[in-house]
């Protein structure tokens, strides 16, 4: 078989390929709006294996953004994805990989292609994914079995805010988003141009629902949701910290929940990264995400990581008593 590896620093020649994407972290467009990109592409002629990569200050790194749900190769075939590895100790003697699942087996593919090309690869738990699997559940039915105090809230409260939901990017709900994120507890976005790029993009395709919560006509609470592929991603949400006894925040939930389901018929709801307690009482399920930080061991600038990680495996073995 002849596998050709090429590099890339754009996605202008990756474009014209059919490219499969899962999710909205897979997709070029989304690739497109991140900084530093190097794509490392295998191809045999019938199949191809992408893997989105970005320069990191040691060695290579997995091409995401701050609020990336999920990285992975794009492309299922091992044997290409194990050329791209075999040829990438040519370039660094370092690659870190994450926030990588396994539900769909990409972390045990993407662990098992490394160690095949020779890497010494640690695979450690860096993050957790909370979701909803509808289940053919009308929202009437799910609301149902959340907890009491959630479905006394919302039936307390509800009818003092009022919800507006958008499908299409609208100038005006993305300003009342920026200004009640800019007010609520939330720390400073690291470059919310990407976000707004992102959400302009998924806005035109028809994909976004970004929700508004108002209490007496002024915005108090916003989120920022997609639809895609039968599965609702839960991107952001804020409050105004003033309006929280309104519980603004769980109406607005509420409505898009409601939204997704009995309008959009989504199958999934992804609520994710993060550890955040207030996921579980709308999710029910929590999916473990993953690092993988690989070392050509015959380099010596690997040889330092190397040492720290087996000091660190070995540490709880060590301990007296």
């Amino acid at each position: 078989m002849n596998i050709a590896v090429s590099y890339h620093e754009t996605v202008t020649k990756l474009q014209g390929l059919d490219w499969p994407a899962p999710g909205p972290f897979d997709r070029l467009e989304w690739f497109a709006l991140l900084e530093r990109p190097l794509f490392a592409m295998a191809e045999d002629g019938t199949e191809r294996v992408l893997l989105p990569l970005q320069r990191g200050e040691d060695g290579l790194e997995a091409l995401t953004s701050w609020f990336s749900f999920v990285w992975r190769p794009i492309g299922a075939s091992g044997e290409l994805l194990q050329t791209i590895a075999r040829d990438l100790r040519r370039r660094t003697y370092m690659v870190m990989l994450a926030p990588l699942p396994d539900d769909d087996g990409s972390a045990g593919r993407t662990e098992v292609a490394f160690r095949e090309a020779g890497w010494l690869v640690i695979r450690e738990q860096c993050d957790e994914n909370h979701v909803l699997p509808v289940a053919g559940r009308s929202f009437a039915e799910y609301w149902a079995g959340r907890p009491g105090k959630m479905r006394t809230t919302l039936k307390r409260k509800a009818r003092k805010i009022e919800v507006e939901i958008f499908s299409r990017f609208d100038e005006r709900a993305w300003a009342d988003y920026q200004a009640i994120y800019a007010e609520s507890w939330k720390p400073e976005e690291e470059r919310s141009d990407v976000l707004e790029a992102f959400a302009r993009a998924e806005g035109n395709n028809g994909r976004i629902r970004l929700g508004i919560a108002r209490a007496d006509g002024v915005p108090v609470a916003a989120q920022f949701w997609t639809v895609e592929k039968g599965t609702a991603y839960i991107h952001k949400l804020a409050h105004i910290e003033a309006a929280r006894p309104l519980s603004a925040g769980t109406t607005l939930s509420a409505a898009l929940f409601e939204h997704v389901i009995d309008i959009d018929g989504v199958d999934l709801v992804d609520f994710g990264t993060g550890s955040d307690a207030y996921k579980r009482d709308w999710m029910e399920q929590n999916r473990p995400r993953y690092r993988l930080t690989c070392l050509d061991w015959r380099q010596p600038r690997a040889w330092r990581t190397i040492g720290k990680a087996l000091v660190r495996h070995l540490a709880p073995h060590n301990r007296p008593g």
